[in-house]
């Protein structure tokens, strides 16, 4: 008896320990706290697309000489805000609305609004 409750406790550990370690990456990967406080817009040149690949959708922007990462909402959601891979051409001026990041030289933006071409992408259209 003593043995089956010994397994018993041992899978449940297990399994806690799991369930720990799989939440925490998901933990530090949603907060905005490396993120300035203050909202900025900025205006630059897609230097890469609309990337729907990873968990949030992605691109990058060239302002003032400088490439920026700009990082939208889940993948999911930009794409039913309607900002879709390949809408936005290459070289394109775009308008992005959002929060830096708080390391100087560290060109990233958490970005809540897109807009291009006279259409606005409300990606975190709560947060508007």
């Amino acid at each position: 008896m003593q043995k089956y409750l010994t397994r018993v406790s041992t899978g449940i550990l297990a399994g806690v320990a799991v369930v720990v370690a799989l939440s925490i990456p998901s933990y530090a990967h949603h907060g905005w706290g490396g993120n300035s406080e203050q909202e900025t817009e900025m205006t630059g040149t897609l230097e890469a697309p609309v990337s729907l690949a990873g968990p949030h959708a992605t691109m990058k922007l060239r302002v003032n000489g400088e490439v920026w990462d700009i990082t939208m909402a889940p993948s999911a959601r930009t794409d039913r805000a309607g900002l879709k891979e390949g809408i936005i051409p290459l070289g394109a001026t775009v308008t992005v609305l959002g929060h830096k990041n708080k390391t100087a030289n560290r060109f990233e933006m958490k970005t809540e609004k897109v807009t291009w071409n006279n259409r606005v992408f409300a990606v975190y259209p709560d947060l508007h």
